[in-house]
């Protein structure tokens, strides 16, 4: 059986969304606008003067430190990996990202709200077939007890492990199926964790600058001050981030397992995995 061709998409109008960053605290102004087949998603900072552009790949990802951040023509943009995860899961190709600060809006601190400015925005079918990488081998990266392997699949899942001291945390798995509604339903609205024994650290790095117990579930010592969505938040959002990385690819067909990782795991991937069908 031959398969069905997909065709790329762009959104179907400009939408403005306003608010302040997660680790930043800036205020920011986002925009997301159509863009031409091909294109990619693309990040265009406007509050500096030559308007620098940003194209979301793993060629361009410069630190992993807490965020994902894209270094590109001089300039930045961190945090993105909330925002790449909607676009992956609504199908977005092609689309234009003006901001006026380095890091989108927390919104809610997962990617609901940014599925819902995709859903406002609409969806256009372009003139173009949509690339889906097919993986035909396995890529790993491994340190200690920690690893992340991605191998060839006919779909997208993942599968995650968390191993966590906190007592309300412990070891958490979760397998999940990746589609629209799969991620809607299960995913999008996982809020990213955080400690309270972290916060002088990440407030000595300038990190977390804009985060509450409304955007972030915090835990202390014992227990969890926010309110929780799932009683295993903090896994599902570990994938959110997971799709938002490896969106870098555009969309891919593949089987991901993840023990114990983050950002620089996804990072590594989605490098390896790049290098390899450029060469190819």
């Amino acid at each position: 059986m031959c398969d069905v061709k997909e065709f790329q998409h762009t959104v179907a109008k400009e939408v403005t969304y306003s608010g302040i960053g997660l680790h930043s605290g800036k205020d920011v102004v986002m925009t997301v606008k159509p863009a031409a087949p091909d294109t990619g998603i693309v990040f265009v900072r406007t509050d500096l003067e030559s308007r620098p552009e940003i194209k979301a790949c793993p060629e361009n990802v410069s630190s992993t430190i807490k965020a994902t951040t894209l270094s590109a023509n001089g300039a930045e943009v961190f945090t993105v990996e909330h925002l790449m995860a909607a676009l992956s899961m609504m199908a977005i190709d092609n689309i234009i990202i003006e901001m006026s600060s380095p890091e989108p809006p927390v919104t809610d601190g997962s990617a609901k709200v940014f599925c819902e400015i995709l859903e406002e925005a609409g969806s256009v079918k372009q003139d173009a077939e949509r690339k889906v990488y097919a993986l035909d081998k396995t890529f790993s990266f491994y340190d200690g007890d920690r690893y992340i392997f991605i191998h060839p699949y006919d779909g997208y899942r993942i599968s995650f492990t968390s191993i966590n001291e906190h007592p309300m945390l412990g070891t958490q798995y979760f397998d999940i199926l990746l589609n629209k509604e799969n991620f809607q339903k299960e995913i999008m609205a996982a809020r990213t964790v955080a400690f309270t024994h972290e916060l002088e650290m990440l407030r000595k790095l300038g990190l977390g600058l804009g985060g509450s117990l409304e955007n972030c579930v915090v835990f202390d010592k014992d227990t969890v001050l926010s309110v929780q969505r799932f009683d295993n938040e903090l896994i599902r959002h570990k994938i959110l981030d997971c799709i938002g990385d490896l969106y870098l690819l555009g969309p891919i067909k593949a089987h991901v397992v993840a023990v114990k990782t983050g950002h620089a795991f996804n990072a590594n991937i989605a490098k390896q995995v790049q290098a390899y069908r450029k060469n190819k």
